[in-house]
């Protein structure tokens, strides 16, 4: 680290990890205490407030940012394994506050202290390598936020490079979406199902047995697709491989007894 201070942090757990995938958060807090930091998870944190954001409910939106500002205060910053969750709060709270200047100036600090997980490792505290290992091959998709929003692209390749065993096979069309897109899955099945389906062809042609991405929302989207086509390809988050938490099930097994 840049400092020898070690940076208090707050980790924005997100909801999907929370209720789906809590492993996810455990790397989150081992990479981050690895690379000495003093972690916390505060208890009154919820929702970013997203899904509400992206079907126009603006009050509602307020009403859960106003909520996550309070409980992330302080912190010298606030970090979430999502690309989507973490551009929420650095790109999206402060306009929601446009008519409310105190509350503006809060949200545009949290917004200022607010990082993608990767990308705070790698570029605020010059993270080069981490200690693990995961045999077998695999490939990486760019979640649409994270890429597009914060700029998450090479910061994940670079520490997939210092895992021992692995071998990171590139997909054809990695930044094209998997039809995710939080509430436009539901909006738009039929489409939705037909860019995931593009997706996990591109995946399938690159041989990797392993699909790693950033945010938890696309993985499980891409999960359910491979295991519906019977496909053998493990999924997870990029956290768990880089904390050396590839040996847990992959997301959509059955835990072991």
């Amino acid at each position: 680290m840049p400092s020898s201070r070690p940076r208090r942090v707050a980790l924005f757990v997100t909801c999907l990890v929370d209720l789906f995938r809590p492993s996810v958060g455990f790397a989150a807090v081992k990479l981050l205490e690895e690379a000495g930091c003093t972690v916390e998870v505060p208890p009154l944190q919820t929702c970013c407030g997203q899904p509400a954001y992206n079907t126009g409910d603006r009050a509602t939106t307020r009403a859960i940012a106003a909520q996550v500002i309070d409980a992330f205060e302080g912190y010298d910053a606030v970090v979430a394994p999502s690309g989507s969750c973490g551009g929420m709060l650095s790109h999206h709270y402060p306009g929601l506050f446009d008519d409310d200047p105190s509350m503006k100036i809060r949200a545009e600090n949290l917004a200022g202290r607010s990082y993608e997980l990767i990308s705070f490792l790698v570029d605020v505290l010059g993270v080069r390598n981490v200690a693990a290992r995961y045999d077998g091959s695999a490939t990486y998709h760019d979640s649409c936020s994270g890429l597009r929003e914060l700029g998450v692209k090479a910061q994940p390749r670079n520490l997939l490079g210092s895992v021992k065993g692995l071998e990171l096979r590139e997909m054809k069309t990695p930044e094209v979406c998997c039809g995710f897109g939080g509430t436009f899955c539901v909006k738009y099945p039929e489409i939705s199902n037909a860019m995931v389906g593009e997706k996990s062809a591109d995946i399938a042609a690159t041989g990797a047995d392993t699909l790693l991405a950033g945010d938890l929302g696309c993985l499980m989207n891409m999960a359910g697709k491979l295991q519906r086509e019977g496909s053998a390809v493990r999924v997870r988050h990029v956290a768990e491989v880089l904390a050396d938490m590839g040996d847990l099930p992959a997301i959509g097994e059955p835990e072991r007894g």
